[in-house]
């Protein structure tokens, strides 16, 4: 299947499961949000983006501390869902766009997540990458892999091999079925 024949699937997914996502997967979804954020800061001056921001969970434990965040989806239906949640916050922005193909200037956010998105992609290396060139210097990258799709020996390959500093990798939980890894851009 052709790279963009599997984004247009996973695209036509989520806009025929939007309306039940959170019913389905918020908690799951809320403890990754949760277990990641015990070791990031977040500021009046933090710059966000939230890539495969889905129905936008994360703008809640987000908005009232970050200066701006930006919700990125190619799901025009999860970004719907998603609006319904940025009516309380003047700081939330959404983008209809493919993650792998960004359309931000280089080295713009102070973080990034990936939140249940490197799966969802045909390339997670091409994913990865443009999630580093987003960020910038010394940015946090907050990524997670299923661990169904990635080994945490691959999936460490990965972050190491776009020179993410790992700060931690969390995946003793059952309750998270990610990997979580809080990272820094060097």
């Amino acid at each position: 299947m052709s790279e963009w024949n599997q984004k247009r699937d996973t695209m036509q997914h989520y806009n025929l499961m939007a309306r039940s996502y959170d019913e389905l997967y918020a908690d799951e979804q809320k403890a990754k949000i949760e277990t990641a954020l015990e070791k990031v800061r977040i500021d009046s001056d933090s710059l966000v983006l939230d890539s495969g921001c889905g129905t936008g969970l994360l703008f809640g434990y987000l908005a009232e501390k970050a200066k701006a965040i930006v919700g990125l989806d190619i799901s025009k239906s999860v970004l719907e869902e998603a609006k319904k949640r940025t009516k309380k916050f003047g700081n939330v922005y959404l983008v209809l766009a493919d993650a792998d193909y960004a359309p931000f200037r280089d080295c713009f956010f102070s973080h990034v997540f990936a939140v249940t998105l490197l799966q969802n992609m045909p390339d997670p290396q091409r994913t990865l990458a443009e999630l580093k060139r987003v960020a910038r210097k010394n940015a946090f990258l907050v990524v997670t892999g299923l661990k169904k799709k990635f080994s945490l020996a691959f999936f460490e390959f990965l972050l190491r091999k776009f020179n993410l500093k790992v700060i931690e990798i969390r995946n003793e939980s059952d309750a998270l079925k990610c990997y979580v890894a809080v990272c820094v851009k060097g």
